[in-house]
């Protein structure tokens, strides 16, 4: 018989069971003129600074490969970051960091998040063999540092439909986003550090995808703990979502594990140069957040006063958004061309929808159709 009359389930019993049983990322692709649901820059790279890279480009021979883990690049990102180029891990997009640090510590271990948390922690975790610990936030969407604790110590409850009162879980990966998405949250420096001088033996991961927005980072964290892994991006507040580029900054002891898994040669010409321009000419980017914050706190001032919602506080780009409705509150504001993105389907967060800040037209769109304004 051949492969294409084989019956389909011949075909998927060469697929591991994790991946037959795994649900898809969570995203519904939706047109709207107004979109605000991926946290995504307000505004498209600089029309120069696209000019700048693709003349660069054409410079550049494509028939020869590019550097083998990006060195160049890295180096270009240490001096941005003030960090060791040793310590610099790049690769198309910090997701794949995330199934990379798995890879590297987890596989017959166990990842440990909170919840509700970024989809890619848990479906990485299943689709790579993992063992999972979910910790609910607290009732302000704080973590739960205590809970943490203990399973960092090795001592948590048996998880649903397991025997016995505790168990000592293997260790492997922790994942804290800081700021936290989608509550915008942030733990405090001194959580993390509680939660580092209890991590020998785990790669304690900080995504700070949304740092640039936020008062403060986990940089000195880092420094003074060479198991501390930050997961950094170029999609939030670089306006380069499109370019699908991230980064890890990390002690050389760990990136230079990490680069073992990285596929060689992964950085494209095309991804490195306008990197590159990025960040030779970062203050455009530095002027976008500072435009960003002002207009995330024109939003929540706004958002106060609506009789129905009730808003959050956030230091993303970002506001989560607690309704009598999520369904009806996401259909309202569709049905005048705005489009956020629905999270009453995650933890603790019935009735709540996400909304990215936007330009300040698409944001007083927002408020438009939220009844505010206008």
């Amino acid at each position: 018989m051949s492969p294409s009359t084989s019956p389909p389930s011949s075909v998927t019993t060469a697929i591991r069971a994790a991946v037959r049983t795994s649900p898809d990322y969570p995203f519904d692709l939706v047109a709207a003129p107004v979109k605000l649901d991926q946290n995504e820059a307000s505004a498209d790279f600089p029309a120069a600074l696209k000019a700048l890279a693709l003349e660069r480009i054409q410079r550049l021979p494509w028939h020869r490969y590019t550097d083998l883990n990006a060195e160049g690049l890295c180096a270009a990102i240490a001096r941005h970051e003030g960090w060791d180029p040793a310590g610099v891990v790049v690769t198309t997009g910090s997701n794949v960091l995330i199934a990379l640090l798995i890879q590297l510590s987890a596989i017959g271990g166990r990842v440990v998040t909170v919840k509700p948390n970024f989809a890619l922690y848990a479906l990485d975790a299943r689709l790579l063999g993992a063992a999972l610990t979910e910790v609910p936030l607290n009732d302000r969407h704080s973590i739960d540092v205590e809970a943490l604790a203990a399973v960092l110590a090795g001592t948590v409850p048996a998880a649903e439909g397991e025997e016995g009162g505790v168990a000592a879980p293997p260790k492997g990966v922790v994942y804290l986003p800081r700021p936290h998405a989608p509550t915008g949250s942030v733990c405090g420096l001194d959580e993390l550090e509680r939660l580092a001088q209890l991590s020998a033996g785990w790669l304690l991961v900080v995504d700070e995808a949304y740092h640039q927005f936020a008062d403060s980072n986990a940089e000195d964290l880092a420094r003074r703990h060479p198991n501390v892994v930050l997961l950094r991006t170029f999609s939030k507040a670089w306006g380069l979502a499109g370019l699908r580029l991230g980064y890890a900054l990390t002690s050389s002891a760990v990136a230079s594990q990490l680069r073992k898994l990285a596929p060689p040669f992964g950085v494209s010409l095309l991804q490195s140069e306008c990197a590159h321009v990025a960040l030779e000419h970062s203050s455009y980017m530095v002027e976008r957040v500072r435009q960003t914050v002002l207009e995330r706190e024109r939003l929540f001032n706004a958002l106060v006063r609506h009789p129905l919602w009730q808003v959050y506080p956030s230091q993303g780009n970002f506001l989560l958004v607690r309704t009598p409705d999520a369904a009806k509150a996401h259909a309202d504001l569709l049905g005048q061309g705005v489009l956020v993105r629905r999270q009453d389907k995650l933890h603790g967060l019935q009735g709540c929808f996400r909304v990215t800040v936007g330009s300040p037209e698409d944001n007083t769109r927002f408020l438009r159709a939220a009844g505010l304004e206008g």
